[in-house]
């Protein structure tokens, strides 16, 4: 069983690193959202993510992660 400390460091860090990672796949920041919320509602629905704390770190990491990934294309569009 995972600690309540381990689960919320993975929540702040992996959803962020989730957009960053399908944006880079499909070459468009929304898909890399859309896709990113998708396993995280499976998780949800799974029984894995139970406390509104870890949900409340998922949704900060999803905006950082959106926020970084939207700068990331915007870059890559300038360059080209």
């Amino acid at each position: 069983m995972e600690s309540f400390e381990t689960k919320l460091l993975l929540a702040m860090i992996l959803p962020g690193l989730l957009v960053v990672f399908f944006t880079r796949v499909t070459f468009h920041h929304i898909v890399g959202l859309i896709l990113t919320l998708a396993l995280i509602a499976a998780s949800v629905y799974a029984g894995y993510t139970h406390n509104w704390i870890l949900y409340g770190a998922d949704a900060l990491s999803l905006t950082i992660g959106f926020w970084y990934a939207t700068q990331m294309v915007k870059r890559a569009r300038e360059q080209d």
